[in-house]
């Protein structure tokens, strides 16, 4: 370390332009080891139990309505093409004031666009459908 203690000519009236970092360097070293210290009892203040995944199989029923929506947004439903909305809406409507009411599962394809799949979920909401759902692969354990 250096230290600066006047001028070389001797004039004592010249003005330092250099910031003294030391006490700077100084207060961030403290204020590191006060974080390092506190910081474990912190994370361990609360103890919250996860959430463990589990996939369960949901057993179809053969009431359930199976819609499926392909990748340029076509709906089916089972093998039957639905040319519009306003189709599906006249379906859903039917299908809804059946006691119990069937719930409705949403088949999409990967691509398929999230208007597309909206729109089914929106024109069944509008039908008064209470259960939708959506059928999709599980993920690999491996």
């Amino acid at each position: 370390m250096s230290m600066s203690v006047g001028s070389d000519s001797g004039d004592e009236d010249t003005v330092m332009s250099e910031i003294n970092t030391t006490p700077l360097v100084d207060i961030m070293l403290v204020l590191l080891i006060i974080f390092l210290v506190t910081s474990p009892v912190v994370l361990k203040l609360q103890n919250v139990k996860l959430p463990i995944e589990a996939n369960q199989v949901t057993k179809t029923k053969p009431e359930d309505i199976n819609i499926t929506v392909n990748r340029e947004g076509e709906m089916y439903w089972n093998q039957t093409h639905i040319a519009n909305t306003d189709e599906l809406f006249k379906f859903f409507a039917e299908q809804s004031v059946k006691v119990p009411q069937p719930a409705v599962k949403v088949r999409g394809d990967q691509a398929t666009r999230y208007e597309a799949i909206g729109r089914v979920i929106y024109t069944a909401q509008r039908a008064g459908v209470q259960k939708v759902g959506f059928i999709i692969e599980p993920p690999d354990k491996g």
